[in-house]
């Protein structure tokens, strides 16, 4: 018998021309609301690749993995269900672009990040400093 387990996901924040990507959503839940580009991590794929696949499809652009920021595990960070996300630090490069789960994407200074969904604000403010330290290289 397999376990019940949650879910697991990806989030990315992304740095791009000195802001952080943030991506509309396109469903629901929090549908038209901003968040961080990710998605769930499918069969077979490393929590590396996803967020790399999943960054390329929201936003069109490559990301090069800077560093992992940790696990975001509450049983209630998503309506759906208990999900898990492993998040990580990138870079990104290339043409940026709006694509399948988004519906509009745009860049944000760090002091200017709207209210998000899920639980990714807590997850940048966590990572604040580590932002900064990307930000204070470009």
């Amino acid at each position: 018998m397999r376990p019940e387990t949650p879910l697991l996901t990806v989030d990315a924040l992304i740095i791009y021309e000195g802001k952080l990507v943030l991506i509309k959503r396109r469903n629901p839940p929090f549908q038209d609301q901003f968040a961080l580009p990710g998605g769930f991590v499918e069969i077979g794929e490393t929590v590396e690749n996803a967020v790399i696949r999943e960054a390329r499809e929201e936003t069109g652009l490559e990301i090069e993995l800077i560093k992992f920021l940790g696990v975001y595990s509450d049983p209630s960070r998503d309506p759906r269900g208990h999900t898990v996300s492993i998040c990580y630090l990138s870079k990104g490069s290339g043409n940026i672009k709006a694509g399948s789960d988004a519906k509009d994407i745009r860049l944000f200074d760090l002091d200017e990040i709207p209210e998000l969904a899920f639980d990714h604000n807590k997850i940048i403010e966590n990572s604040r400093s580590d932002i900064n330290g990307i930000l204070s290289e470009m």
